[in-house]
This record gives C-alpha cells, sequence and structure tokens, in this order.
C-alpha cells in the first residue's frame, strides 16, 4: 500500500511519463465544499468536493477516501490535467474526496487496515459505516447530483473501496478496488505466506503512524538500507531501542507472528460471501511489487458471488498503480504501446460513463482483460484464472543445471548450498534506497535483470535450452520443492525467469526477467496458524504459491527457475534454527544452513505451469 505521491494529482497515485496522446479534460474543476462531515459516532472527517465548471445537467459523484491527505502537498486541490482520472474527467463528474478517520485533518483515531465491525454492536463503526454515511451525506448535499455514487482507488484507497463494497450504500453504483491488498498475512504487503516483508513493514508503518499525516521517511544513517537492516541485528530491537514503543502496527507485528485471529479478521475474502450488487472493475498490474495477491484473491472471492455477472478484472503490465501513467515500459522492459492510457480510455471510462451516467455501452467489459506479456497484447478470457486450452505442465530441474520438460531422471540427484544468515541474497541491486527514497529502484525491482545473484554460491539456477517455438503460460503457477536443511526452519524463495538471447545486443542481451516469484517461510509447511520446527536432515514438501500470470517465453529464449533463502532485506533474516516467534530471536539463534533440494522420481522437485495449447 504504497504512499500516494501527494503532488497535483491530489493523492490519485499519479505518475509520471503521461502520454501526450492523452486527451486535454474538457472542464476545469473547482471546490465547492470543504467540509468536516460527522459520521454515525460523531467524529468528523475531512471533505472536499470539486466540480466542473460549465457542466450542465445532474452531475454524479466520484468518490475517493484516502489516508494520504487531499489537499496537495501546495495546497492545490484537484487538479484534472495531471489526475489519473483524467479520463474521467473529462466527462464531467462531482469528485468527492476525504481524509479517513486519523489522518490529516480528520478526526478520530487511525487504525492501520481497521479490521470489519461486528455486525452485532449496533454502535460499532468501520471503514465501510464511514463510506455510508458519506455516500448519504453527499447525495444530499452536493448541488445537482444525479444519486449515483462511484468509487475507485489504489492500493490502502482501493481497499477503503472493498471495505465499501461489504454494505454498500443504496447510491454505490460503481465500484473499482485497484491494488487493494486482501490479506496482509497470506500475501500482500506485509508477509508473503508467514514470510515478514521487513523492509516495507519497517518503512510503511513508520511512516503511517509516525505522524498524523504521513511522515517523510525513517532517518536512515546509511546511504544502503541492506547494510543499515543488517547492522540492526535482530528484529527484537526494534520495538525496544527503535520504535520505542510508539509504532503501532509494528507491535501487532511482533504480538502477531503467526496467522492467528488478529490477520484473519481483517482479511476481507471472509467479508465479501454475499452477492455482487455493485458493478465492480478489479485492477492489478502483473509487476505490482506491493499488492498483486490481494487484487486477484479480491476478485476471485466476489466472482463465486457473482450471478448477475458484476464483476470484472483486468491485469495489465503494470506495477503499484502503474496504470496511471502511460504503460509503455516498466524499468527496461518495453511492452510495446501505451497499455495504461488505453485501459483508461477503453475500460475505467465507459465502465464508469455506464453505470454513473447512464452511456449505452461499457457496462459489461470482457470477465478478465489480461496483457499478455512477451506477445505484448491483450487477450480477453471469460474465466480467470484461464480453464480452456489450458494444461498444468510441470518443469523439472535436472543435472548439469539443467531445467526440463520431458520426465523424471531415475537417478538420484539434489543440489545444496549454505545460506548464511549473516551474507544474505539482495533483493534488488545495491545500494538499496529506502523503498520511498529519492533514486530508490523499488518501483521497478520486479524486473530487474536478475543476473546480478546468478553467479552467488547460495542462488540455485536450472534452465532450459533455448526455445525452438514459444511457450505461453496462462494461469495458476507453483512450485513443489522436495528439500532438507540441517537448520530447524528455512525459507524457500522461487523465481521464475525469462533469460533473453544474446544476440539481442549489449543492453537486452541475456537480460533475466522474473515473470512469477514468492516466498514460502518453512516453518509453516503444515499450517499458517501452527508454526513447527523442520527436522534436520529430512526431506519434507514445501508448495510454494506463485499465483497467476499472462506470459509468452518467446523462441530462442530460455526458461530458468532460481531457488534460495535469502532476499533481503524485503524478507527478514530467518535465522534457520526454529524459535517461536522471530521477532523476538537473539544473536545467537542465526546460524548457517545447507539446504538441499532434491530431483528424482521418489523426490520430483518441479514447477507447474499453466501452458496453453496442445
Amino acid at each position: 500500500m504504497r504512499r500516494s505521491t501527494i503532488t497535483a494529482a491530489l493523492a490519485f497515485l499519479s505518475v509520471t511519463g503521461i502520454g501526450a496522446q492523452t486527451p486535454a479534460p474538457s472542464y476545469t474543476y473547482v471546490k465547492v465544499i470543504d467540509s468536516m462531515v460527522a459520521m454515525r459516532d460523531g467524529v468528523c472527517l475531512h471533505t472536499t468536493v470539486w466540480v466542473p465548471q460549465g457542466y450542465t445537467g445532474p452531475l454524479a459523484i466520484v468518490f475517493r477516501r484516502t489516508p494520504y491527505g487531499i489537499d496537495g502537498a501546495s495546497g492545490a486541490g484537484f487538479t484534472a490535467a495531471t489526475s489519473s482520472m483524467r479520463e474521467l474527467a473529462s466527462d464531467g463528474y462531482a469528485i468527492a474526496l476525504q481524509e479517513i478517520r486519523g489522518k490529516y485533518k480528520s478526526e478520530g483515531k487511525f487504525v492501520m487496515q481497521r479490521p470489519p465491525r461486528d455486525r452485532r454492536d449496533a454502535k460499532a463503526i468501520d471503514e465501510g459505516t464511514d463510506a455510508w454515511d458519506t455516500m448519504d451525506w453527499l447525495t444530499k448535499r452536493v448541488p445537482d447530483n444525479n444519486g449515483r455514487v462511484g468509487m475507485l482507488g489504489v492500493s490502502y484507497d482501493g481497499w477503503l473501496v472493498v471495505q465499501a463494497l461489504m454494505d454498500p450504500h443504496p447510491a454505490f453504483k460503481a465500484a473499482s478496488p485497484q491494488a487493494s491488498p486482501a490479506d496482509m498475512w497470506l500475501g500482500d504487503d506485509f508477509h508473503h505466506q508467514g514470510a515478514f516483508r521487513l523492509s516495507y513493514g519497517f518503512e510503511y508503518a513508520y511512516e503511517m503512524e509516525h505522524a498524523q499525516g504521513f511522515d517523510t521517511g525513517f532517518p536512515f544513517d546509511r546511504a544502503d538500507t541492506y547494510s543499515w537492516y543488517l547492522n540492526l541485528g535482530p528484529l527484537s530491537r526494534v520495538k525496544t531501542e527503535v520504535f520505542k514503543g510508539k509504532i503501532p502496527t509494528w507491535n501487532d507485528y511482533v504480538a502477531h507472528p503467526d496467522y492467528d485471529d488478529f490477520w484473519q479478521k481483517q482479511a476481507a475474502v471472509p467479508y465479501l460471501n454475499h452477492p455482487v450488487t455493485v458493478p465492480t472493475l478489479n485492477v492489478a498490474g502483473w509487476w505490482d511489487q506491493e499488492d498483486f495477491y490481494g487484487a486477484v484473491t479480491i476478485y476471485r472471492e466476489m466472482e463465486k458471488h457473482d450471478p448477475n455477472n458484476l464483476n470484472f478484472l483486468v491485469v495489465g503490465p503494470w506495477n503499484h498503480g502503474g496504470w496511471g501513467g502511460t504503460g509503455k515500459s516498466l524499468g527496461a522492459i518495453d511492452f510495446g504501446s501505451n497499455t495504461a492510457d488505453w485501459y483508461r480510455a477503453e475500460v475505467q471510462r465507459p465502465f464508469f460513463a455506464c453505470h454513473l451516467k447512464g452511456a449505452a455501452t461499457g457496462c459489461k467489459p470482457a470477465e478478465a482483460t489480461l496483457f499478455r506479456s512477451g506477445e505484448n497484447k491483450w487477450v480477453t478470457s471469460t474465466k480467470f484464472p484461464r480453464r480452456d486450452g489450458v494444461k498444468a505442465t510441470p518443469i523439472l530441474p535436472a543435472s548439469g543445471g539443467r531445467l526440463v520438460f520431458d520426465g523424471l531422471t531415475r537417478a538420484i540427484g539434489a543440489d545444496s548450498f549454505i545460506s548464511d544468515p549473516a551474507n544474505p541474497v539482495p533483493y534488488r541491486k545495491r545500494p538499496i534506497q529506502p523503498t520511498y527514497g529519492p533514486g530508490s529502484t523499488w518501483r521497478t525491482w520486479l524486473v530487474e535483470d536478475q543476473r546480478f545473484v546468478e553467479h552467488r554460491p547460495d542462488v540455485l539456477n536450472w534452465q532450459t535450452d533455448p526455445l525452438d517455438k514459444p511457450i505461453t503460460i496462462s494461469g495458476e503457477i507453483s512450485a513443489t520443492l522436495y528439500a532438507s536443511t540441517t537448520g530447524s526452519d528455512a525459507d524457500w524463495i522461487v523465481k521464475l525467469i525469462d533469460v533473453y538471447p544474446d544476440s539481442l545486443g549489449p543492453v537486452m542481451g541475456g537480460y533475466e526477467l522474473m515473470v512469477a516469484n514468492d516466498v514460502l517461510r518453512g516453518r509453516y509447511v503444515d499450517s499458517f496458524s501452527k508454526p513447527r520446527a523442520l527436522v534436520p536432515g529430512k526431506v519434507e514438501k514445501f508448495t510454494v504459491d506463485m499465483h497467476t500470470q499472462e506470459y509468452t517465453f518467446q523462441r530462442g529464449h530460455r526458461i530458468m527457475v532460481q531457488v534460495q533463502s535469502t532476499w533481503f532485506p524485503i524478507i527478514d533474516r530467518n535465522p534457520q534454527r526454529f524459535v517461536p516467534n522471530i521477532f523476538m530471536a537473539q544473536v545467537m539463534d542465526f546460524r548457517k544452513a545447507t539446504h538441499v533440494i532434491y530431483r528424482s522420481a521418489r523426490y520430483p522437485t518441479h514447477l507447474t505451469l499453466p501452458v496453453v495449447g496442445p
């Protein structure tokens, strides 16, 4: 849930590189309301409303709630021309913006990811009741409105849209949760499958809770945060020595290391088990460095309860919020067209125009609109993940660093490496700047060339021969590792990589692009709620969910798989000696361990790829 830029885009997560061909908005927006709106418990939330000058006819309302501030860094307010809403703004809407409880000018207490209320308590509040109360107020107070409200937002703002969908106001007619987290322990900002996202969880919690607004960043005293976090030592120092108990979210990490009721209560899925009544356009990016899991999970859960076909999904070749720019490229990877401009003009704009203004088109986009990187084209599907014409296909490591499709060798084989918590594998090239610091490559690290770690002795590599024909994958990817360790705990990090041909020249020749990846903390091999120690030397089966992808490995490219056990400091260091709570581990708990990945008929380590075609 990245911070907003809080600039001229007015915290709408605008990004640099707006396409020159994007049409200028037809209207200049002026602020007509700046008010403290009372919620049902008396707490007042700072709310502004902007309307287009010269627009005639009733106005539909586009509403956005945020913890990132609504006045902009200069106090300039909503500027349609530079907002990622610029196509919507050109159609003429009333734009309503609100700061959530405890942030900026709003009253009340800020609670990170405030859990949905207990419906049995008539006086209980949550983000959903605040959205409901504000929609009620807006439809009664905004001059000449047509009684229809739509919501959209990216990241935390997208999560606030999801909260409003749990008990929608009658005026709520269109929703677009974009890059919304769904579960902060299983797969979004703070944890991935049990592994703590250290640098992000540390820095974001500080920035959100150190001040009423959004702090400018933790005062690191080293240019390379890899060195800072390594020098920090065990995480047991953070609460008492660094944050001094004053960052509530960090205190929650420490108190709830496992997937207990605290995390389960705030996860979105259990609250979406009712029929979809509000048309919903879910948006995700294949290389979202923060909340890809959440956006797709929300769509999939809502789809289980969508008899009237009101729930849709778009996934493009974007990072977190990247659909607000042009979408032409990400880092060194060029996608051949302005994918984000196309999405906003051809999908988002008509979707809201239909449901809020009564336009005849755009009401029902394709069930799933997906960008297929590698081929660089948009495809559609009536199901997500796609089912027709897709075969779950194993790809297996073999001797000599080979990766093969053609079955298992009967010979017993294995590859091993020593994992040292004192020398962890960096997750991006050093120096690693603060997550939102000047010059940071945080927004593009998922497409960074992986050759910078390929020759480390603690990173295993297997790759195919150059492909003699393209291979397209569409759907769910998983890794099944048969592994052992000399320790009693271990992290398993798996990357699926597209290796470009050397013939492409000095910039892209040999480039290693991560197509999918994730991590599993070994102690959760049986249960995310009940960790256990691994038995030293025992071969166990670990399944790493690598989520979904739509991608073509082109002819002449190679497919590579990498396995490692550290990914620092995006993932905290596993001591490799089982302790009940890693947040309380001590220096003596951190130990080297030898990890072994087995590859044989008995222990068939493999990735399962959803291959399209015969």
